[in-house]
């Protein structure tokens, strides 16, 4: 199988991949904060062998090329994984364990970064194919668009994929699975803050005030009825309110003057977008003036839904099945409700973005302070992305 030629190379040095996917797990950094492990990165890419690395976009965001045997193909295919880590505390008691208190890998991008690491060795070792691999170590996925920083510096105006592809771990897939759909794989977020002001006063005489919190009450039951009575059972869509600041919790008779609430929408239409922003101003005014107060909307729109290009999805499912075999390729995985700032560059260019099984059922799931990258599976990881190099862009025969 030509999958299982990149897997048995890499396996060769799968230990050294476990060590620095534990030495990035124990130095865990925040978006556009990664000095650390941007380092080891362009020190591993250069001790890879690599042809170029290039520094600086977005902020740390490092870029390796890797030249094929052949250039005739004139094409380019990118790679990318994630390097920030979360404010979260481990609580796991390893000897990887974070040393940094209160930030933690706990999504799984020093895994990311290791298998792209891997996939960086193998191709600058044997470089059969025809045209240039563009291994991309993006900072800042965590809440801060380093996707689209990166855009912003030129990624694709310097290096003009013609397509581009990611990865992320999955604890809900078994080790050795690879899921994936032509569609959408994780929704937009966006972010909504609700300011509601009334008129402050005495608990005791709350018939001379106009509570914000009982306003704030009835916004909360009302935006409810948005997704349920608004928008079509087909299109998925979900609103979660999840934040309420009001007053003093030291103060029990004082009713206070404003009150906010923060939440956020997630959805994979546009159309979809657009109808709950407008039905949510529409209705928050209309409720905050019923009880004699003002409520405004802020809606920011953080990251878009993650879209698969179709024969981008389709082509990395069949070489995903020259690693793992069909049965263990599931083509219409059921896609997230959280989101991914790989959106913005399948935005820029066609590309897909896959999951790998690395834990199955009573794995801990991602963002939880016990959660850890499973090293097993690094180099699955590897080589589905070499292969994904050298699937797109063959060496002709003869």
């Amino acid at each position: 199988m030509a999958g299982g030629r990149a897997f048995a190379h890499i396996a060769r040095f799968h230990p050294e991949l476990t060590a620095l996917r534990r030495d990035l797990h124990a130095h865990p950094e925040l978006g556009f904060e990664e000095v650390y492990t941007s380092a080891r990165v362009q020190e591993a890419l250069r001790l890879c062998g690599v042809d170029e690395v290039h520094t600086g976009l977005g902020k740390t965001g490092v870029v390796g090329l890797i030249k094929g045997r052949k250039d005739s193909s004139a094409r380019m295919v990118g790679l990318r994984a994630d390097m920030d880590a979360l404010t979260l505390t481990e609580q796991n008691d390893f000897p990887w364990k974070s040393a940094r208190p209160g930030l933690m890998h706990g999504c799984g991008h020093d895994g990311h970064t290791a298998m792209l690491i891997g996939a960086a060795r193998y191709l600058a070792q044997t470089r059969d194919f025809d045209g240039t691999a563009v291994l991309v170590f993006q900072p800042g996925e965590e809440g801060f668009a380093g996707a689209r920083r990166m855009i912003e510096d030129g990624l694709f105006q310097r290096f003009p994929v013609d397509a581009i592809y990611a990865m992320h771990n999955w604890p809900a897939l078994k080790p050795g699975t690879v899921g994936i759909n032509p569609g959408p794989m994780m929704a937009a977020a966006d972010r909504i803050t609700i300011e509601i002001t009334g008129r402050g006063g005495h608990g005791a005489h709350a018939y001379l005030a106009v509570d914000p919190v009982l306003v704030a009450a009835h916004i909360i039951t009302a935006v409810q009825s948005i997704v349920s009575r608004n928008v079509r059972p087909i299109d998925h869509a979900v609103i979660s309110l999840c934040a309420m600041q009001a007053g003093d919790v030291q103060a029990m008779s004082v009713i206070p003057d404003k009150a906010t609430l923060v939440g956020t929408v997630r959805t994979f239409s546009p159309q979809v977008q657009i109808l709950i922003e407008r039905r949510l101003a529409e209705l928050v005014s209309a409720v905050a003036l019923g009880f004699g107060a003002t409520a405004t909307l802020h809606y920011e729109r953080i990251y878009p839904a993650t879209i698969n290009s179709a024969p981008q999805a389709n082509f990395a499912a069949d070489v995903a099945e020259t690693l793992v075999g069909a049965e263990h390729v599931v083509r219409d995985l059921e896609p997230s409700m959280g989101s991914e700032d790989f959106s913005f560059m399948l935005q820029a260019k066609p590309g897909a973005y896959l999951r790998l099984g690395q834990g199955g059922e009573g794995s801990c799931f991602l963002h939880n302070g016990r959660y850890d990258f499973n090293d097993d599976v690094l180099p699955l990881g590897a080589a589905l992305h070499a292969s994904l190099i050298e699937q797109s862009m063959p060496l002709a025969e003869g």
